[in-house]
């Protein structure tokens, strides 16, 4: 794939001290588009700015359109990704669903690479530290009616980013049973934004009930833990290892995949199966309960201290960081970095 480059002359103003997360955008972005005559075409990196979108653009009233999410690192003078591959991979499957023709994965890993590479001295070198990127999809049809758009754009942004929540300090997350944010046969797995906008409801009340994020219960029976809102979930119980198994309810998150892999190479027991909220309540209860974590690209590991379920609040060990998670992050955010052996070949250097 070509790719044209036309560099910025009006640089963004880099932040000043911590990033922050999703506020500041460095100076290009990726930009592609399709039609069904051309396919995809015209790919190219363009001065960051505004998208210009007719008002009765098709992802403006249907919400067609998937993203991901994914870092760079920098260690010295050396730029890694982390398991782009798998991105590349699921985007196709969110667009797959959502009818948005596939993206050769070559060129998607191609039009990150370029574009990070370009902007690379806006990566932060401080710990806990990244580049976010923000690939996505988007249908741009100028019709008013519900069908499947015929002309797509993709683009790239990239934003420097610190700690998702802050810092790596527990959070706590209130079970959500009332709000679904997804069933089978619908598009949770899928990476989409009408799934987060089904999810704000059920955010904007854990946060008034004093919680970061809301957790979610399957849409049918209200008793089996899927997802958080921003993260997979992991409870360590009587020294195991326990996450929901995978559905078409349930992310497939890569950062999921990555702490399965590591729990197991530690040694310990991985159980992917159905987990009941009952079943955290009892073992909370009877005191098996040591851990609770949640996992993304954003979060990397954040632990979990507290749930709040039906307006009481469920104490997770002592309050503080677990030794797992807190060795699940650092190894992890290390391997990211460049630094130690990348035994499973997740970093790719740009």
């Amino acid at each position: 794939m070509t790719i044209k480059i036309t560099k910025t002359t009006a640089p963004n103003p880099k932040p000043e001290g911590s990033p922050g997360f999703g506020r500041n955008f460095t100076d290009h972005m990726f930009l592609m588009d399709y039609n069904e005559e051309k396919g995809w075409h015209d790919a190219r990196i363009v001065p960051y700015g505004d998208i210009p979108l007719a008002p009765a653009s098709a992802v403006l009233h249907y919400g067609q359109e998937t993203f991901e999410g994914m870092k760079a690192y920098a260690s010295g003078d050396k730029v890694f990704l982390f398991r782009p591959q798998m991105n590349a991979a699921r985007s196709n499957y969110s667009n797959s669903r959502t009818c948005i023709p596939l993206f050769p994965e070559e060129d998607y890993l191609q039009a990150v690479k370029t574009l990070v590479k370009l902007d690379s001295d806006w990566i932060p070198r401080e710990k806990d530290s990244s580049l976010y990127i923000r690939p996505f999809f988007m249908a741009t049809d100028r019709f008013i009616g519900v069908a499947i758009s015929k002309t797509y754009t993709f683009c790239i942004i990239c934003c420097p980013a610190s700690a998702y929540f802050g810092s790596f300090a527990p959070v706590a997350i209130r079970v959500e049973d009332e709000y679904v944010r997804a069933v089978r046969g619908g598009t949770g797995r899928a990476k989409t934004g009408g799934n987060y906008a089904a999810s704000m409801a059920a955010l904007a009340k854990a946060q008034a009930d004093g919680c970061a994020q809301a957790m979610w219960l399957d849409g049918v029976e209200r008793k089996y833990i899927e997802e958080v809102g921003t993260m997979n979930i992991f409870f360590k119980i009587a020294n195991k290892i326990v996450t929901p198994a995978l559905n078409e309810s349930i992310l497939s998150g890569i950062t999921r995949d990555s702490i399965i892999t590591l729990c197991k190479d530690f040694g310990l027991t991985v159980e992917e199966r159905p987990v009941t909220i009952d079943e955290v309540v009892a073992a909370a209860e009877n005191g098996t309960l040591q851990e609770v974590f949640g996992t993304g690209t954003a979060v990397v590991v954040s632990p979990v201290n507290r749930l709040r379920y039906k307006g009481q609040d469920i104490t997770v060990g002592d309050g503080a960081a677990g030794e797992i998670s807190r060795k699940l992050y650092d190894t992890l955010t290390a391997l990211q970095r460049g630094e130690g052996e990348d035994k499973f070949g997740w970093r790719v250097e740009i």
